[in-house]
């Protein structure tokens, strides 16, 4: 029996939205990707690494673009309604959350140009790398949650926000105390403290793509009070 027009509709409204969903992975790759540069960057004093990752965040400002066109154009289009709905609007967010992840490394980048060198202790250097590993751990986490629409894999995602938080303190506490020592270390201290902030940033925005996931998987916003409940089943 031959498909019918209803039939071929569906199956293209079908590839239209696994498209948006391969979009948002693909962009997810490329943002990993910039953080890893921009941190290595701003580490190793690499001009041409961070030139690299600077004109990166154009291509990934040009998918949140494309992004944000495709869903558009499928909701005026379609006019899909429930869980289709909720898929096409949360992918425009995630998409934003991405490209704002973007920048944060782009700002690594362009702080790292603007250093002549650094001689902090060794300690500095593991905080930092231990921090962008955490950071890069709770974006891939986020987008997996997010594909698969695992509310408990988003849950805990956001729970480990606070361990992102410490390490921010704990640098920027560091840092603080090579200014203090120094004088001279301000200048240099002063762009750190800000790529440290970047860094915690970014881990922001991977649990905003978390919420972002549970709303997809649920259909309810992921509150302080849902949260703390979702942990208690988890550990029962």
């Amino acid at each position: 029996m031959p498909n019918t027009g209803a039939e071929h509709i569906v199956t293209a409204y079908s590839e239209e939205l696994q498209t948006l969903a391969q979009s948002i992975a693909e962009m997810g790759g490329q943002v990993e990707v910039a953080i890893e540069n921009g941190t290595r960057a701003l580490l190793k004093l690499d001009r041409e690494l961070a030139d690299i990752t600077i004109i990166a965040d154009q291509r990934i400002d040009a998918m949140q673009r494309k992004i944000d066109d495709m869903a558009v154009s499928m909701i005026a289009r379609r006019q899909p309604m429930a869980s289709d709905l909720r898929a096409i609007i949360t992918a425009i967010h995630v998409a934003n959350d991405l490209e704002r992840i973007g920048d944060m490394a782009k700002q690594l980048a362009r702080r790292s140009l603007k250093l002549e060198g650094i001689n902090l202790q060794p300690t500095f250097y593991n905080g930092v790398k231990n921090m962008t590993a955490l950071v890069l751990r709770q974006v891939k986490d986020a987008l997996d949650a997010y594909a698969n629409r695992d509310a408990a894999a988003s849950i805990d995602v956001c729970n480990r926000d606070d361990e992102v938080d410490a390490m921010h303190t704990s640098l920027f506490r560091e840092l603080l105390t090579y200014m203090l020592e120094d004088p001279r270390n301000i200048t240099t201290c002063t762009h750190l403290l800000f790529c440290a902030k970047n860094l915690e940033r970014v881990g922001d925005h991977a649990t905003n793509i978390a919420e972002r996931a549970y709303y997809l998987a649920t259909g309810k916003q992921l509150t302080a009070e849902e949260q703390q409940l979702q942990r208690q089943q988890i550990k029962a």
